[in-house]
């Protein structure tokens, strides 16, 4: 076996920032609430934010960046032919005890097994319990991972099926959370297990504390992380659906740092004096998804009709407003792999009214489109955006009936293929291309609850993201990808619409943020200068 060491940059990472102070509450103001607090229940980024103050993972991406780096695991061996990882777990790290389980129980190996073995294993206590495990899912991990075995009480082996180019970088990813076994059969045992997906207890560096639904999660730091205490003494996340409320209280100091701004407002943002605005280049895209279960929209040249009807140029420039590009493929420009050498769909009306001819839609047809009820960084205004594609739609023919729903009935409704036509997006997690176009776009990600909200299910593309999948050679998995990019936009499930720069506007005394690549919002570098 190849033996990896990983050495902690966590300490480096806090030289950075000189003289970083303890105390005070931060609070951080978002546009939606968590559909879950359990991370393998979770495929939204709302819901991680909650998870990842509470939970750790094996290993984990670098503050910053997508290079993996040591979390619960201090090491980790990869046998020669890629089917067998060994990790070594730290010693000494707890799970946090809190107001409903007041036990400082150590994290082992077992924990570890009874994480990961939950997603997969049909005979394990929690398997069925609220739901399945849809990252787990999407992934494909159940053709990958064959067993999760514990060797002693600090090592755990995992078994793989076959190669699997990014499993390192998916055990960094919030699905792969470690759990605290104990916890979970106490509530077992008290016919309670559905709470864990509200009650977590993690080895992370905060708490949680309480839970209003809609309203706001609060947590405290806790003090004996494995990671170092956090400086913050509390971290409260509050849900503020209107972009522009959140940044009236920014400017009120009701909260310290906010999501999601509206573009039209970030210049007034970024003329307070008391305001710095941080950007940093997105890895996401967002979309619309034509759901190929409805008649019309199996037809690849009403697809394409659709990609020449919309201006997109035009969607970027009113909505995006300078913080997006026109986005032509289904992976961002700042990934591995991506190439612009693939079909491109000008915007054309003429054009767009001959393919619905073409398809037998000479008088175009209606159809209903679900708009994303939250501010997104992939989607500031998912409202307007929908109502300019309706009124391009309409130039062809396409009557578009627009609605929405709350965030939580949106998911979960996307997910059952219940949609004609969605308006999604997707921040990569893990830094790897497979995190794009497998997770999202997949014969596998087709099936129910989907991930691939087109259900597309194209087998030369299926066959290539596949196969990338088991490549271990980067370049070869790079032409892999390309060739796949292209097939996916001759059939065009999607109209891709934009990539878009991540923007967090926070007051100037707020110190040691980082915007994550990855889309995770983490708190426990963060200090408040006094």
């Amino acid at each position: 076996m190849k033996k990896m060491f990983l050495l902690s940059s966590l300490v480096a990472f806090n030289m950075l920032y000189a003289n970083p102070v303890d105390g005070g509450v931060l609070v951080f103001g978002r546009s939606g609430d968590s559909s879950t607090l359990d991370p393998s229940k979770a495929t939204d980024g709302e819901s991680f934010y909650g998870t990842t103050q509470v939970y750790d993972t094996l290993v984990q991406f670098k503050l910053g960046s997508t290079e993996i780096e040591p979390a619960l695991a201090k090491s980790y061996e990869i046998s020669e032919d890629g089917l067998t990882y060994i990790f070594h777990l730290r010693e000494g790290v707890y799970f946090a005890p809190t107001k409903y389980f007041n036990e400082k129980v150590e994290m082992t190996a077992d924990d570890v097994v009874f994480s990961l073995k939950r997603q997969f294993d049909e005979k394990h206590p929690y398997n069925k319990i609220n739901g399945p495990h849809d990252y787990w899912s999407a992934m494909d991990m159940d053709n990958i991972v064959k067993d999760v075995e514990k060797i002693d009480k600090y090592t755990v082996k995992v078994t793989l099926k076959k190669r699997e180019a990014p499993f390192l970088a998916n055990m960094a990813m919030d699905f792969a959370s470690i759990l605290c076994e104990k916890y979970a059969n106490e509530l077992l045992a008290k016919n309670k297990a559905q709470d864990i997906t509200r009650l977590p207890v993690g080895t992370g560096p905060f708490v949680l504390v309480d839970w209003k639904k809609d309203d706001k999660m609060i947590f405290n730091a806790n003090k004996e992380y494995w990671g170092g205490k956090p400086h913050l003494d509390r971290l409260i996340i509050r849900v503020i659906p209107n972009p522009s409320v959140r940044a009236a209280e920014l400017k009120a100091g009701q909260i310290q740092v906010m999501d999601f701004p509206n573009p039209a407002e970030l210049k007034d943002l970024e003329k307070n004096p008391n305001i710095k605005v941080m950007k940093k280049e997105g890895m996401n895209v967002g979309y619309m998804a034509m759901n190929q279960k409805r008649a019309e929209f199996k037809n690849p040249l009403v697809r394409q009709a659709i990609n020449h009807a919309i201006n997109k140029k035009a969607i970027v420039d009113a909505i995006y407003e300078g913080l997006g590009s026109v986005a032509d493929s289904p992976i961002p420009p700042s990934m591995w792999s991506y190439t612009n050498d693939i079909a491109k769909y000008d915007y054309d009306p003429k054009k767009a009214k001959e393919l619905l001819v073409q398809a037998g839609y000479p008088n175009g047809f209606k159809t209903n489109m679900w708009v994303l009820p939250v501010s997104r960084p992939y989607m500031p205004d998912g409202k307007r955006v929908a109502e300019v594609v309706q009124a391009d739609l309409a130039k062809i023919g396409i009557e578009a009936k627009i609605a929405t729903y709350d965030y939580t009935t949106y998911l979960e409704k996307s997910k059952n293929l219940e949609h004609d036509i969605m308006f999604s997006g997707w921040t990569g997690d893990n830094g790897d291309p497979d995190n794009f176009l497998y997770a999202l776009l997949s014969k596998a990600a087709a099936k129910l609850p989907a991930n691939n909200y087109s259900a597309w299910e194209n087998d030369e593309f299926n066959n290539l993201v596949t196969k990338a999948k088991e490549t271990p050679n980067q370049e070869e998995r790079v032409k892999l990808y390309e060739e796949a990019q292209k097939i996916f936009a001759k059939d065009a499930p999607w109209v891709t619409i934009a990539n878009a720069v991540n923007v967090v506007p926070m007051l100037k005394k707020i110190q040691g943020f980082e915007i994550d690549p990855v889309g995770k919002r983490r708190f426990h570098t963060v200090w408040i200068e006094k």
